[in-house]
């Protein structure tokens, strides 16, 4: 009888075990096919954002930002911990029992479900997003080629932007930037704020979440990351604080889908500069103007000479502060962090990988150029 039962209860094992692997082919093969179907037909992937993905923010996403806490973060450690708890498990089991062979077909089983499961939500909480249309298309925002001139007066512009609110946020004993009150309503409130002059940021926003160990995006170069898996804005709460606004409200952005990493620079920076709070301005402005500069650069380094000397000596301290704190970060992780993410980036239809952070400074230049 033992015997039998034995028997019975492992065929139901193996039974389990390929039920599992089914029901996970069959979640591989309907998130592949969704985003083939986005790749190929675009409208499919804008109706999906604008009628079934704000459900999932409003839904999912609204009972995880209703959270203390980053609800990403700690399913990560939970999931890290599981991993490296169930592999133990099994080398103990294996050496103490027989049946090697079953089990680790089990333990499969359980790991590619798993995977299938973070495919599908990953698919659902931004994988089609990619393929909408972007932000500058849904608002009519057209770039255009512009000169190192016109560049040059942006430049100047975003400079005395800057230099007017400098002296008007918060700073340290050692003259660094300080906000002036929590970021995460800030940041809700500025983008909400947006959403009244382009239609296609409407919806609802969660606070974003500062992650408890922010050193562990310190260390891939990492401001901040959006959590398909939970739908939450997550940011690095380390980092120098003109770069926290910025980043919380380039966050949020993709919870209205717009995935393209320029587009939502480009809302963040527009979301910051029309805040009521003067050190959101400040980020807003700030962070623009190192974009630009840096392209004004690499188009003419004595305009960017110019400009450059005309930087008020209080954001100078905010510039060297960001400096400090990355290069404390710098080495083998930053820099292959860097070219995942750049493969990640060109994989979801960024041609231009990390570089195509830049198109934001096409983007300012195209909305405010006329105005300056």
């Amino acid at each position: 009888m033992k015997n039998k039962r034995h028997t019975r209860s492992t065929n139901k094992t193996d039974r389990n075990s390929r039920r599992r692997i089914a029901a996970a082919a069959v979640l591989l093969a309907v998130s592949a096919g969704v985003m083939i179907l986005s790749v190929k037909s675009p409208g499919f992937a804008q109706w999906y954002s604008d009628v079934i993905y704000p459900g999932l923010v409003s839904g999912p996403g609204r009972a995880a930002g209703a959270l203390p806490f980053s609800l990403a973060e700690l399913c990560m450690y939970a999931v890290l911990a599981a991993l490296m708890g169930s592999v133990l498990f099994l080398f103990w089991k294996i050496i103490r029992e027989k049946g090697a062979g079953r089990r680790l077909f089990r333990w499969f089983s359980y790991v590619i479900l798993a995977v299938a499961v973070l495919a599908f939500l990953y698919t659902a909480g931004c994988g089609i997003n990619y393929h909408r249309n972007s932000f500058s298309e849904s608002e009519g925002i057209v770039t255009a080629d512009y000169t190192a001139e016109e560049l040059k007066e942006i430049c100047v512009w975003l400079t005395d932007e800057v230099n007017a609110l400098s002296g008007s946020v918060q700073r340290d004993s050692e003259g660094v930037m300080e906000l002036d009150a929590p970021e995460g309503e800030g940041a809700v409130e500025a983008m909400e704020r947006l959403a009244k002059e382009f239609q296609s940021l409407e919806g609802y926003y969660p606070e974003p979440k500062k992650l408890v160990l922010s050193e562990f995006l310190s260390y891939q170069g990492l401001t901040g990351i959006y959590s398909p898996f939970t739908i939450e804005a997550n940011y690095n709460g380390d980092m120098t604080a003109y770069n926290i606004p910025f980043t919380a409200c380039h966050e949020l952005s993709h919870l209205r889908g717009f995935m393209q990493e320029q587009e939502a620079n480009f809302i963040a920076f527009l979301a910051c500069t029309g805040s009521e709070r003067a050190d959101f301005r400040y980020s807003g402005y700030l962070s623009g103007w190192v974009y630009c500069m840096n392209a004004l650069y690499r188009a003419d380094n004595e305009s960017w000479a110019e400009v450059r000397a005309l930087l008020d000596e209080k954001a100078e301290q905010d510039l060297a502060s960001n400096h400090a704190f990355w290069d404390s970060y710098e080495g083998m992780i930053s820099e292959t962090a860097d070219r995942v993410n750049d493969t990640y980036l060109k994989a979801n239809g960024q041609a231009d990988g990390v570089k195509s952070y830049n198109r934001m400074v096409d983007l300012i230049v195209a909305y405010f150029g006329d105005g300056q």
